[in-house]
């Protein structure tokens, strides 16, 4: 008798449902190369002991994206998409997708093939040996221009100096996170939002799958020089003080600095008897002029700030969804 109810606990164990894995995939103008992207993601997602839904976020494309992700719902239930009323940016289309993922794992990949769907198993593995995020690092890209490799550089090095939250050189959006990551996730509500930066400040246990890019299948990038340039200014505002203080220390470099000269000032007038020979209006120029710079440049840092403030005062939702099947 002991031995059935043990037989009988047991059995529940052996049949537990297979775990779910969302794929969130945003998408701006990828309707050359969506079901391209779909075909190799779900041959690959079939190897695995896990089943899946996809989540195509259409980010306010103005191509036949929204069709293209039609006709592969219309064949495949576990597609799903959000269609956005117009286009709200990279960020806040994976935010939608994970505000809306339901999966024990979420996997956020873009279509564009630069994340190439067969590095998924990799993600999977450190998820089910206990990591919480796994993030995708890229390797060196021999693709990427000399100006993007070295703007990246730069931003990481001063990113991870000035930063509280520490991120790694290289680290993209390819990434996968626990259920438990994805409900903190849901909770952060600030408008002014770099995806990766939030799960990296989140924290959790954490691993990496390095892999190789390649060039796009198709199209081209979106996001050129000036949207990447401001979207490293945003990182910083978002997840660092340092600017703030920066123009409070260089505030007090220039009371000290301009004390040091007007001391210097009134020794050469008083004492050595104009050795120096400073000309009094062109050192009045200079100092009125450097002082102005001064002071417009930490009034442009407190106007990201200030900006970031009234977004946030504003209330508006993240987005708005012109339709969807979930």
């Amino acid at each position: 008798m002991e031995l059935e109810l043990k037989s009988l606990k047991q059995e529940p164990a052996h049949n537990q449902p297979p775990k779910l894995v969302s794929i969130v995939v945003p998408v701006y103008n990828e309707a050359a190369g969506i079901k391209e992207f779909y075909i190799e993601l779900d041959r690959v997602l079939k190897e695995t002991p896990y089943v899946y839904e996809v989540i195509f976020v259409n980010d306010g494309s103005y191509d036949a994206s929204q069709g293209k992700i039609e006709l592969l719902a219309a064949d495949d239930n576990r597609i799903k998409y959000i269609e956005f009323s117009r286009n709200f940016g990279k960020e806040i289309a994976t935010t939608s997708g994970l505000n809306h993922a339901t999966g024990d794992a979420v996997l956020c990949i873009d279509c564009d093939m630069q994340h190439p769907p067969r590095y998924i198993p990799e993600f999977l593995d450190k998820w089910k040996n206990g990591a919480e995020v796994v993030v995708g690092v890229r390797n060196q890209d021999e693709h990427e221009g000399w100006i993007k490799h070295a703007g990246s550089f730069w931003f990481y090095l001063i990113m991870n100096q000035i930063s509280e939250t520490k991120i790694e050189p290289r680290a993209t959006d390819f990434r996968l996170m626990d259920r438990i990551v994805v409900d903190e996730f849901n909770r952060m509500s600030e408008r002014n939002r770099i995806t990766r930066g939030l799960i990296d400040w989140l924290g959790f246990r954490r691993d990496s799958v390095y892999f190789d890019t390649a060039e796009r299948a198709h199209g081209k990038a979106s996001y050129n020089i000036f949207q990447l340039t401001r979207l490293g200014v945003n990182s910083i505002i978002s997840l660092s003080l340092f600017p703030l203080r920066f123009a409070a220390y260089l505030g007090g470099l220039i009371i000290v600095l301009s004390g040091s000269l007007g001391v210097i000032m009134i020794i050469d007038r008083y004492i050595i008897e104009n050795w120096l020979n400073f000309s009094g209006t062109a050192v009045l120029a200079n100092i009125i002029i450097f002082l102005v710079g001064i002071i417009l440049v930490i009034l442009g840092v407190l106007a990201f700030y200030i900006g970031n403030i009234h977004q946030e005062a504003q209330r508006r939702p993240l987005y708005v969804i012109r339709r969807k099947r979930l």
